[in-house]
C-alpha cells in the first residue's frame, strides 16, 4: 500500500509500503526500515521494541510459510499513535517446505502467540492467491 492509500484511507496516518525479498534475510531487511520510521516518528524506546519483534514475526513467517512477492507496510495513526504493520503474500506455500528446519523443533511454531501478547489486535485477510497479516500496536 502506498503513501498515498494509506493517507486516503486514513487522513490522520502517516506511513508507507516496501516489497521485501522472499528470503530470510527480508526480516532484517523490514526491521532496517523499521527502526528508522519508529526513530522519525519518536516512538518510545518500548513501543518501538514491540514492534519490532512483531514486525518480525508476521515478515518470518510470510517468507517461511508464504509465496512471494512479499509487501511490508507500515504506518502510525498520528491521533491514537497506534502502529499499524501490515505483511502481505503471495498465498499460502506448498506445505512442507523447510527453510526454516535448521533450528530445533522447539524452535517453531511460537510466532502468533508472541505477536498476540505484543499488539492490542492482530488478523488476516486470506483471498486466492494472496494474504494479509496485520497487527497493531500501541506506542
Amino acid at each position: 500500500m502506498s503513501q498515498q492509500q494509506i493517507a486516503a484511507r486514513h487522513p490522520s496516518t502517516l506511513g508507507a509500503a516496501w516489497p521485501l525479498p522472499h528470503c530470510p534475510e527480508a526480516a532484517s531487511d523490514a526491521r532496517r526500515i523499521t527502526k528508522q520510521l519508529l526513530a522519525e516518528w519518536g516512538v518510545a524506546d518500548g513501543a518501538a521494541d514491540s514492534v519490532l519483534l512483531t514486525v518480525s514475526e508476521l515478515v518470518t513467517n510470510a517468507v517461511e510459510h508464504g509465496l512471494a512477492p512479499v509487501t511490508f507496510g507500515l504506518s502510525r495513526d498520528s491521533s491514537t499513535r497506534q502502529v499499524h504493520i501490515e505483511v502481505a503474500d503471495g498465498g499460502p506455500a506448498v506445505a512442507g517446505r523447510d527453510w526454516g528446519a535448521d533450528g530445533a523443533d522447539g524452535e517453531h511454531g511460537r510466532g502468533l502467540t508472541i505477536v498476540d501478547h505484543l499488539t492490542a489486535a492482530h488478523g488476516d485477510r486470506r483471498e486466492p492467491g494472496h494474504a494479509t497479516y496485520w497487527a497493531d500496536v500501541a506506542a
